[in-house]
Formats: C-alpha cells, sequence, structure tokens
C-alpha cells in the first residue's frame, strides 16, 4: 500500500517533530528528499551512537528518505533548493522560528509562486502570538502543554518516557499534509499547515483538562496507576514480577472480587461499590489487592486474572519489546537498510501487506549528486559546489 507514489516531499526538518512527520510519509510511497547542513547534517545524526554506531533517533524517523545536502545561506544553495520546491507537492520544514521566512522560504512567499504547494510548517508554539518567537523543544513543551503536572508520583513530576511532543506534532502534520493532499485533488490548490507542539499535546491533554474543567481539582499524578480508576495500575507478584491490570466497569469489578480476590462480599462493600468509592478509598482497597497478589506468582496472577476476565499486562524491558510475541506473530518486525548494516524496524502500523515500503537510513548528503544532476548540474559543477562547501 503505497498510495503517495508520485508525490514528492522536501524536508527542511531537523530533530524529531518534522523528520517523524516526513519519515510516515515515506512510508506510504511519498518520495521525501530531506535537505541537510553540508558536514554536520540534522543534528540528532549526533544525539547517541546507539545502533551500530548511528544515532538511534535519526535511525527511527528517517528511512526511507534521500539526504541532500545544501549550505541554504549560500544563494547558490537557496537558488538549488527553490528549484526542488518547484517541482514539489509539499514543503515541509522546522527550523528555528523565523528563520524559513527570513531565509524566503515562508509559506506566503512559496504558495504565491506555486499555488499547489502545500506547505507545512511545525514549530514549538505557532505564529502568531507572544509565544511564536521561542525555541522549543519536547520536555519544554511537555511542560508548557500541563503534561508534567498530570506524570509522575505524588511527590515528583516526570516526564514520559518518549518524546511525546515530538510525536504529536508529527502525527498531526503527517495527517495534516494527507487531509491538504486529498483537499488539492478536488481543487487543484495547495494550503499552509502550521502544527504547533503544544496545540498538539495540548489536545492529548483532553481528558485531564477536562477532569479539571471550570477550576475543578485536577487528577492526582499516581505513578504508574491510573489517577482516576481503582484498581488499574501495577502490583508486585508473590515471585516479585509486576503484573499491570484494570478493572474497567462494574461487571469486572463484581467478577474480580468472586474470581481473582475470592471475596465476593467486597463487590457490595459501600467503600468500593462504585468507581467513585473504590477511587476514594484506593489506598486500603489497594493494600487488599496487593495482598492477594503477593500469594501468587506473576504467571498464576495473570492466568487468573485471564479466567475473571481482567485486562491485563507484563511490564516488559525493551529487550523484551524487541522480542515480543505478539509482534513476531504479526510479522511486524522487519528490516532496514543503514550506512552501518541492516538493522530491525517496526513495520508501519496499519497497512497489513508483506512487503511494506521501508527503505534504507540515508548517509548524509549520499543522494546530492543524483538529486542536483536531476536538476540539470553537471557532475563538474556538483564538483565545484562541493568543494566550496554549497553542497
Amino acid at each position: 500500500m503505497q498510495p503517495l507514489r508520485g508525490v514528492t516531499v522536501v524536508a527542511l526538518e531537523q530533530a524529531i517533530a518534522a523528520p517523524y512527520a516526513s519519515r510516515q510519509l515515506a512510508d506510504l510511497g511519498a518520495r521525501v528528499i530531506k535537505v541537510e547542513r553540508p558536514g554536520t547534517g540534522d543534528f540528532a545524526r549526533a544525539y547517541d551512537s546507539r545502533v551500530k554506531g548511528l544515532s538511534s533517533h535519526f535511525v527511527w524517523a528517517n528511512r526511507g528518505k534521500e539526504s541532500l545536502t545544501l549550505d541554504i545561506k549560500d544563494p547558490r544553495g537557496k537558488e538549488l533548493l527553490l528549484r526542488l520546491v518547484a517541482g514539489a507537492d509539499v514543503f515541509l520544514q522546522n527550523l528555528a522560528p523565523g528563520a524559513a521566512a527570513r531565509a524566503g522560504l515562508g509559506a506566503g512567499e512559496l504558495r504565491a509562486r506555486h499555488p499547489g504547494l502545500i506547505v507545512c510548517d511545525v514549530s514549538g508554539y505557532g505564529s502568531p502570538g507572544p509565544y511564536a518567537g521561542r525555541k522549543a523543544y519536547d520536555l519544554l513543551v511537555q511542560a508548557e502543554s500541563g503534561l508534567l503536572s498530570v506524570t509522575g508520583t505524588p511527590e515528583e513530576a516526570a516526564k514520559a518516557g518518549i518524546p511525546v511532543s515530538d510525536i504529536a506534532a508529527g502525527m498531526y502534520a503527517y495527517s495534516s499534509v494527507l487531509a491538504a493532499l486529498l483537499e488539492r485533488g478536488r481543487t487543484g490548490l495547495g494550503t499552509h499547515l502550521d502544527v504547533s507542539m503544544l496545540e498538539a499535546t495540548v489536545e492529548w491533554m483532553g481528558f485531564p483538562l477536562y477532569y479539571a474543567y471550570d477550576g475543578a481539582e485536577p487528577p492526582p499524578r499516581a505513578g504508574a496507576a491510573h489517577a482516576t480508576i481503582h484498581p488499574y495500575g501495577p502490583f508486585t507478584a508473590g515471585d516479585g514480577k509486576t503484573v499491570l491490570m484494570a478493572v474497567q466497569n462494574e461487571r469486572e469489578w463484581r467478577d474480580f472480587c468472586t474470581v481473582f480476590l475470592g471475596r465476593p462480599e467486597l463487590a457490595d462493600h459501600p467503600h468500593y461499590a462504585t468507581n467513585a468509592d473504590r477511587d476514594r478509598h484506593r489506598e486500603a482497597l489497594g493494600a487488599l489487592v496487593a495482598a492477594r497478589f503477593a500469594e501468587l506468582t506473576s504467571a498464576e496472577a495473570i492466568a487468573l486474572l485471564g479466567a475473571v476476565p481482567v485486562a491485563n499486562a507484563r511490564v516488559n524491558t525493551l529487550a523484551e519489546v524487541w522480542d515480543h510475541p505478539q509482534l513476531a506473530a504479526r510479522g511486524r518486525l522487519h528490516e532496514v537498510a543503514t550506512p552501518a548494516g541492516p538493522v530491525a524496524a517496526l513495520a508501519p502500523p496499519g497497512p497489513s501487506t508483506a512487503t511494506p515500503r521501508m527503505d534504507a537510513v540515508p548517509a548524509l548528503g549520499e543522494h546530492t549528486r543524483t538529486i542536483l544532476g536531476e536538476l540539470g548540474l553537471s557532475g563538474d559543477a556538483v564538483d565545484a559546489l562541493v568543494a566550496e562547501g554549497v553542497a
């Protein structure tokens, strides 16, 4: 399934948010030309060296792309970029606030020249507004969006273990570009998309925001437990392993009391009869549930929870995720080529084709000569640009 074959995306991108969006487009068949700085490239290339000497962030967010190095501060580099954009369907960028406009790559200027072009700007806070010029990184936006205020333990806030704000913005950029391509198919016109990390993350904060609506008390930080549903969270079995479980409704609660706890009378106890009651008395109820888990091994607890049935899960290590039996059974792990050799990669969620598009992670500037050749430059001309640090 490659519905974006024939679509060209020029991406002036760095870090995670925009690269993650363009990788989704590449997975669906788009040609993504990633424009990078000569010599250094996307700074995410140097975040770490955990994947055969390559950056884990870069390998994750950049498969299926072509790497073109250009110094767009040099007039020759900028002119080449503008020629590329003239033949593109989508221009995606997440430079520092205002940098694209200062370089003559603002949405208004580009779309005046190319009415069919879709321009997608990804930024921390969007424009206009008092925060428009602020630099933004994932953790900072997690703080601004309120995510930190509801994540962690009662004693201490904690950031999410993945770059949630980057991913949220990347996915809204991706889905917005798809929508804009559909709209252009009807009208022939492109559009300007302005995706901010703040707005994307605040959208994902919908439940806590509404829970605290009109000045109400916000949900408490509850560690790995659910903040407002109980029992829903981690418990330690007798063998020391952690099992997560979730009672979602009153029918499950009643069966959980009978089958798992062996105490059917608790189902109608006035402290536990409804979820609101259980939440108010979570400390006492949690102690009862924890005592039962301590009598069982993790395997016994999971089997008994399945007999209720109540949803449950192991707390997997990352090594266990690579070997997850469900991913293996569904054939979701494939290989992608990288400059350091093949590495495992998860197939794009959704499409179930046996051979998803999962092309290589590019080396810095790997496709520079090919792409500039397509623009009509001779080998000697490209050599000169490379020698002078323009390409």
